[in-house]
């Protein structure tokens, strides 16, 4: 999965970055509100945390402008000032969630799982790729009710498998999932090939399909 972190504090966004990469996302970063508009507008995500408090363009104009556009990914604001009015302005300009400064980074993480689960249509923690069970609340997976061993990005290659079963999955798209914008490797689909590989050997030929020149599938569970 995959979310945009928008705040222009240096030390916030890195613990957000961090908080949210060890939850398992692909985060990318913006510092002001232009940049925040022009990759909320040309890239896809599972969720937004946006602070409000922004140079060059201020949060509620961004989140406007992209309710305007029709991007309806999640976003949770976040403002450092206590008004209840702006709370008001941020739900109204299309914020799902609304958090004030100091936040827990544990609650934040919950909310935002919790929105990405609601986007998909899922109210549980569990999803499943085959006989493959994910938790992405406790970060943890099964294969058969054994617990079952998973790198990070194998976990997030799969999570984003599981939310997209009804159609395959280029490679470049699961790459821009694990590595986020701007990566040297995001266009790498060899890399994707390689870990595509290494979840067939260990846990069977059938754990993904692939169908050929369109991409992945999650595999049959049988």
């Amino acid at each position: 999965m995959r979310c945009l972190v928008v705040e222009d504090d240096p030390d916030i966004q890195a613990d957000l970055r961090h908080g949210l990469e060890a939850s398992g996302f692909a985060v990318d970063t913006a510092g002001d509100g232009r940049d925040a508009w022009f990759l909320g507008d040309t890239e896809d995500y599972d969720a937004v945390v946006l602070d409000l408090g922004l140079p060059q363009l201020d949060g509620l104009s961004v989140l406007r402008r992209w309710r305007s556009a029709g991007r309806a990914f999640p976003v949770i604001v976040l403002s450092a000032r206590g008004d209840w009015t702006e709370k008001v302005e941020g739900i109204e300009a299309g914020a799902d969630d609304y958090m004030g400064k100091p936040f827990q980074m544990g609650e934040l993480l919950a909310r935002v799982r919790g929105l990405t689960r609601r986007g998909a249509g899922r109210t549980s923690n569990v999803v499943a790729v085959g006989r493959l069970r994910l938790d992405t609340a406790r970060m943890s997976a099964t294969f058969d009710g054994a617990p079952a061993q998973l790198s990070p990005l194998e976990f997030r290659l799969l999570d984003h498998l599981a939310h997209s079963p009804d159609r395959p999955v280029p490679a470049g798209e699961l790459a821009e999932q694990l590595y986020g914008v701007g990566d040297a490797d995001a266009g790498d689909t060899n890399a994707i090939e390689a870990i595509v590989a290494r979840l067939r050997r260990k846990f069977g030929a059938r754990i993904i399909a692939t169908r050929r020149g369109f991409g992945y599938l999650p595999g049959d569970p049988s």
